[in-house]
């Protein structure tokens, strides 16, 4: 007579959590087949069908079943494996950081962990360690620019004295546009998020038009003043300024932080600012948007809004546009905090000069 198959009482909260390790796609092979075994068991299954379902021999089974008993989840997992890897002599790890910054690998314009573990005969990880160490990141690239603005040393010290010490009786805005945003709209509906799978959506898309949003970040407040327009002029530039004075209460003084773009300098721009004296400019160095504040809020826009953004026409653009404004001054905003103080920027700017 065929003997009758145990149930396997599972502990509070371990179904959940071995169907949980089920839908991990990075969970591996062999903890998917033990978390298996043991939901199968609660079932009342036997060893053999388990077995026959699973493909493994019924003495697995009994194995994984044991473990549960005496370790639960905690028994399923791997353990560290014995002995350690073997470690690298002083002239090995030497080797590995003068190909690093002083080679190329004839094969690729950097160094990857594959590729320095064929050219230093090591494994993989004992290259990952010694990278690691040296806080050596081949495969990352970052870029500068250096400005040229003959008044450089004279705007760093300009704007970031609005930073640390902002003037009393005033409002400092950072200024800039985003021009030419696209009103992107797929082919096809996406295919929403779910477990165990991405959203995704079409690589093509369709052209709707496009707007320009002006922008002014209260680097005291972290709020923001926008206006989305259609076309990207100096009219446009006074509009704005006028809607920015309009916005301020008018015992404060205004500095506006802005770049160098022609249409900050027009004729028009010249006579708002002469019938408003209390609006100072101040400009940032050419090729130096760094210094401007509000990059780092069209940075979150970018990101939050536009970047994953699906809009079937300028007008629905616009409104998302508004609507992330409105967002981010009513559940985001907090104060610009600026800590390099201007003598360290000019000095990083003079030793970058000096390297080249």
């Amino acid at each position: 007579m065929a003997r009758r198959a145990d149930v396997l009482d599972l502990r509070l909260g371990d179904r959940e959590e071995l169907e949980a390790w089920l839908r991990r796609s990075t969970i591996r092979k062999s903890e998917a087949e033990r978390a298996r075994i043991i939901l199968l068991s609660s079932k009342g299954q036997s060893a053999m069908e388990i077995g026959r379902a699973l493909g493994v021999v019924p003495l697995t089974v009994y194995k994984w079943r044991q473990r549960y008993r005496r370790d639960g989840l905690r028994g399923l997992r791997d353990g560290a494996r014995p002995g350690q890897p073997r470690k690298l002599s002083a002239a090995k790890v030497r080797e590995i950081l003068e190909l690093t910054t002083k080679r190329i690998p004839e094969e690729a314009t950097h160094w990857s962990l594959r590729l320095m573990m064929k050219y230093a005969q090591v494994t993989q990880w004992q290259v990952q360690q010694v990278w690691a160490a040296a806080d050596l990141r081949p495969h990352r690239l970052k870029n500068f620019k250096i400005s040229n603005d003959p008044r450089f040393a004279e705007k760093v010290v300009d704007v970031v004295g609005l930073y640390l010490r902002r003037p009393a009786n005033a409002m400092v805005l950072s200024v800039d546009e985003k021009t030419q945003i696209q009103a992107l709209d797929r082919t096809r509906p996406l295919l929403p998020l779910r477990p165990g799978q991405i959203e995704r959506r079409t690589h093509d898309y369709k052209r709707h038009g496009t707007a320009s949003l002006y922008a002014a970040f209260d680097i005291a407040t972290g709020k923001v003043i926008g206006r989305v327009t259609k076309r990207h002029n100096g009219e446009e530039f006074v509009a704005f300024l006028q809607q920015v004075v309009g916005a301020v209460p008018a015992t404060l003084d205004l500095h506006v932080i802005l770049d160098n773009s022609s249409t900050h300098k027009t004729p028009e721009v010249k006579e708002f600012l002469q019938a408003n004296p209390r609006v100072q400019l101040h400009f940032t160095p050419t090729s130096a948007s760094w210094l401007n504040a509000v990059e780092g809020w069209f940075s979150q826009l970018e990101r939050r809004c536009l970047y994953r953004g699906v809009f079937t026409s300028v007008g629905a653009l616009r409104q998302e546009l508004r609507r992330f404004i409105a967002a981010h001054n009513r559940e985001s905003a907090k104060p610009f905090v600026w800590t390099k103080t201007a003598e360290s920027i000019l000095h990083g700017v003079a030793r970058a000069k000096q390297i080249q």
